[in-house]
């Protein structure tokens, strides 16, 4: 065990815990976060995808140690009134079917324009291409992009 310290959704936190624990595990144990979701648990469907200093990170497979002192953002975090671009547009074209990836989905989005805020599709398309949905609602979440893109993008 080790004191370990991050600063998840703008809040800090000093945890004693496993450095090995993966990132996930401490985000919905730990903290009760549980918008990201546990899926495949070897970082290749992208359901537990958050922002680690901006960057789309599969916490599955992230050790906390490895996070320790950045900057995590969960779906919860993205906004907390629900009013992020993002969710609006993915309101907006009913992009949810069972709904379970769409949080690894959003934040996916949300790293892909916060780096590059007006996509191509085939940007759109290898930026989300890790970011697997069941349900197969892939042209609703190409189109929930560019809505989101005309909301304003990243906020």
């Amino acid at each position: 065990m080790a004191n370990i310290n991050l600063i998840v959704n703008g809040s800090e936190y000093s945890l004693d815990a496993d450095p090995a624990t993966p990132l996930l595990w401490i985000l919905r144990d730990q903290l009760d976060l549980m918008g990201t979701k546990f899926s495949c648990g070897i970082g290749q469907c992208g359901a537990c995808t958050v922002l680690v200093d901006g960057r789309a990170t599969r916490s599955c497979v992230t050790p906390l140690s490895s996070v320790a002192g950045k900057q995590v953002i969960t779906i919860e975090g993205l906004s907390a009134d629900g009013q992020h671009p993002l969710q609006l547009a993915w309101i907006s074209e009913q992009v949810s079917q069972c709904g379970y990836c769409q949080p690894g989905q959003i934040m996916t989005a949300a790293a892909l324009l916060a780096k590059n805020p007006a996509p191509s599709d085939d940007e759109i398309f290898v930026a989300m291409s890790g970011a697997l949905c069941r349900c197969g609602t892939y042209p609703r979440i190409l189109q929930a992009i560019h809505k989101a893109i005309e909301l304003g993008g990243v906020s």
